[in-house]
């Protein structure tokens, strides 16, 4: 389940998705998401061999990433930011996301961005530690899928990933999840020990923002949520990492 919702990975459909499965695929998010970060890092290292301007390697690194996604959180981005945008009324927002086209909301909120994203890395890429950067802001914004899943945090809807995985994870595993990607993130290469936790701290703290906003919008989280969550947390990072 955590490899087929997050990558374009072609793996067989789960046989049963309940609660304890939910709760081990958001749990297991950032390992599914380690082919997305190799690749990230592959287009870093190989464009640093090229001698490309870094503006230029951290689009297709962007890029890249989202393609290998099937474009599924930049979707949930701007559908989350229509909905929130175009009405008031709840269940209007809910219906304006469910829809499969983008508004101009949701256009330029994915545009600003896909531009911070891109800006971000450039900068960690003229610093030098371009490949970590790439690697660990896919990872980390993969992390806080943890925090959007734990118990407490309602579904909006009924049905869809949203009403599947809202709940599902207990708040200890959630604390542990994110207290070992702190602790990983003392170990990144090229980096000062005390940098990596507080890109997880960035990360999660833009999310939860997302996560609050939405809850108290939509009444719970939904997939396009979720990918908004993703999305933020990515941005967040990678702007921590930028100098």
């Amino acid at each position: 389940m955590a490899l087929g919702t997050l990558t374009a990975l072609p793996v067989p459909a789960p046989r049963v998705i309940d609660r304890s499965v939910a709760a081990g695929a958001m749990l297991l998010a950032p390992l599914a998401a380690v082919p997305l970060a190799v690749l990230a890092g592959l287009v870093v290292l190989a464009g640093d061999a090229l001698g490309l301007p870094a503006l230029a390697v951290a689009g297709i690194a962007v890029g890249a990433v989202g393609l290998a996604s099937r474009g599924l959180h930049l979707d949930g981005l701007a559908d989350t930011a229509d909905g929130l945008g175009a009405s008031f009324d709840r269940a209007r927002a809910l219906e304006i996301m469910r829809r499969g086209d983008s508004g101009p909301t949701g256009v330029a909120t994915l545009a600003l961005v896909l531009i911070v994203q891109t800006g971000s890395l450039a900068g960690a890429i003229s610093g030098g530690h371009g490949v970590p950067a790439a690697v660990g802001g896919v990872l980390v914004s993969r992390w806080v899928l943890a925090l959007c899943c734990t118990r407490g945090v309602p579904s909006a809807r009924p049905d869809g990933l949203g009403a599947a995985v809202a709940g599902s994870i207990r708040l200890p595993w959630t604390v542990l999840t994110l207290c070992a990607a702190a602790g990983l993130a003392t170990l990144v290469p090229g980096l000062p020990w005390w940098r990596g936790p507080l890109v997880v701290a960035a990360a999660v703290a833009a999310a939860g923002l997302v996560l609050w906003r939405c809850t108290a919008r939509l009444g719970g989280i939904t997939g396009d949520v979720l990918g908004a969550c993703v999305e933020f947390g990515a941005t967040a990072a990678w702007l921590a990492l930028a100098p």
